[in-house]
């Protein structure tokens, strides 16, 4: 098309990168704290600079641009060093979820064929279990000393990276039963983080307490954002209530995750110690899988709204970003405003859109979206068919225009902020040859939101609960393992005309106490 503007250098110097924004911070604020973890506390120049001899580390390594570098590690000072030094190479950071199995873990490293492996000394182990130990990077003193006799890579971040190049593999649960990756862009990551000062308030100077896993979405895309624009991070290895109690009474923080299962207890937590917060803009997410009565506890202790999104690993805090649930009351209806930085459109079977007040599964575009499932082209091909992305979730449209919530079109289980697909255990309990047939449902659960129950029919009358749940333990990660396991007959399971299994139908006899 004729534009009348033939200025390659123009499109170039529209363009940035996740290290290209961290970079500006050292020009403009040296000095200010980047990451503070307690034990160390370093300025933008000092992180910066172990950015760079990380960078420079893992070049010697042959990691380049588009290569795949794999970690696995507790949340750590290193970690936030890694998401960068992979940015400024033009690399792809796998962030591995050290909870799965030795298989699952196995498959993901398959998977991404990492050039490089980075694991912290607790973890490191489960490398060594599955034969990966050799060459690892292990942080520790022996990272400190690699580091410090690295040379610094010294090259314009922007010359060696486009904004599409991924940046991030996360991974989410697959619904064949293994996980997929989800690849994200410095792009998408760039505007991930305005779309969160934009709806949220939050200010470049607000510091971000990173607790929840580093290898998910929230506490890697804010921990980001913040070190792109300015901000601290705060790492902390994991539910911590008591260093988080100090945090929020002595730092100015901007969003606060909380998942569910885990609103509750730091309430408790809070009114126990009778701490009072010195500034959170904005607490919480998943609000439909936490009790109403918390999520008033939770704002009133903290002086913040409650955040009411619904996004995921593939879209960030979109499509639906705009709500923020009041201080002190406990919402009746948890209807949710779509961003203004997406598409939205809610379609039938055939792709077609539903009128309002219809259900229809949610599909989008806009510039948050991920890049696609790594090495899945069947999966891609179907879930952006017609340009959008289809998130496999059922919403309706009311006349004010909000969503609400129906059901989800692939059947998952949100358990305590973790995705869970049926298939994933079902895949384990039928590996049993004395189980004829399986199928899992979701459960509500005060604490978690949702956990996973197991019905199975069996094959052999000799195998028992007792038996499936070591397997289950043995191939799963701790929140996938099934919290009841019913023993039914073959012709038992509910089942539609075409022979799929009805789980609505399982859900209503846990409700009536059927089964065994």
């Amino acid at each position: 098309m004729e534009t009348g503007l033939e200025v390659p250098a123009a499109a170039r110097s529209a363009r940035s990168t996740v290290a290209g924004l961290l970079l500006q911070q050292v020009r403009l604020s040296p000095l200010a704290v980047a990451v503070d973890d307690g034990a160390r506390r370093l300025d933008y120049g000092q992180f910066v600079d172990r950015v760079r001899r990380l960078a420079g580390l893992l070049a010697t390594r042959g990691v380049g641009r588009g290569d795949r570098v794999a970690i696995l590690s507790e949340n750590r000072l290193e970690y936030l060093e890694c998401y960068f030094a992979a940015a400024w190479l033009g690399a792809i950071l796998a962030c591995q979820n050290w909870r799965l199995s030795a298989g699952e873990l196995r498959h993901c490293l398959d998977l991404v064929e990492p050039k490089a492996v980075l694991a912290s000394p607790r973890h490191r182990p489960k490398l060594e279990e599955l034969g990966r130990g050799e060459g690892v990077v292990e942080f520790g003193a022996g990272y400190e000393a690699d580091l410090a006799a690295a040379e610094p890579a010294d090259f314009d971040p922007l010359e060696a990276v486009d904004p599409e190049d991924p940046l991030l593999i996360l991974y989410t649960s697959g619904t064949t039963g293994l996980p997929k990756g989800a690849v994200i862009s410095h792009r998408a990551e760039i505007v991930r983080n305005l779309v969160i000062r934009a709806e949220f308030g939050v200010a470049p100077e607000d510091a971000f307490a990173a607790w929840s896993p580093l290898y998910h979405m929230g506490a890697a895309e804010c921990s980001i954002g913040a070190l792109m624009t300015g901000g601290k991070v705060i790492p902390v290895d994991g539910f911590d209530q008591a260093r988080l109690a100090e945090v929020i009474a002595t730092e100015p923080l901007g969003w606060l995750l909380l998942m569910p299962g885990m609103v509750g207890a730091f309430a408790d937590e809070l009114e126990r110690r009778v701490v009072g917060a010195r500034g959170v803009k904005v607490c919480g997410v998943m609000a439909d899988l936490v009790p109403p009565a918390d999520i008033a506890r939770i704002t009133r202790l903290l002086g913040a709204p409650y955040a009411n999104t619904f996004g995921a690993t593939e879209t960030g805090c979109p499509p639906c970003s705009s709500s923020l649930l009041p201080v002190g009351e406990a919402p009746a209806r948890l209807s949710k405003r779509q961003s203004p930085f997406c598409e939205v459109r809610l379609v039938d079977a055939d792709d077609n859109e539903v009128p309002d007040g219809t259900p229809g599964e949610l599909t989008m575009r806009g510039p948050t979206l991920f890049s696609g499932y790594w090495r899945n082209p069947e999966t891609n091909a179907r879930d952006f068919r017609g340009g959008w992305f289809h998130m496999g979730d059922v919403f309706v449209r009311n006349p004010d225009g909000t969503l609400d919530f129906v059901d989800r079109v692939k059947y998952l289980i949100k358990s305590g902020g973790e995705n869970i697909y049926p298939a994933e255990i079902e895949r384990v309990l039928l590996a049993d040859p004395r189980v004829a047939d399986a199928a899992v449902v979701r459960r509500p659960d005060p604490r978690w939101g949702e956990v996973p129950v197991a019905f199975v029919a069996r094959r052999d009358d000799s195998v028992t609960e007792a038996e499936l749940y070591a397997r289950c333990r043995a191939e799963l990660a701790g929140y996938k393992q099934p919290k009841d396991i019913r023993f039914i007959g073959p012709d038992d399971f509910p089942r539609s005309a075409s022979g799929k299994i009805q789980r609505h139908e399982l859900e209503n006899r846990l409700t009536q106490g059927e089964g065994s």
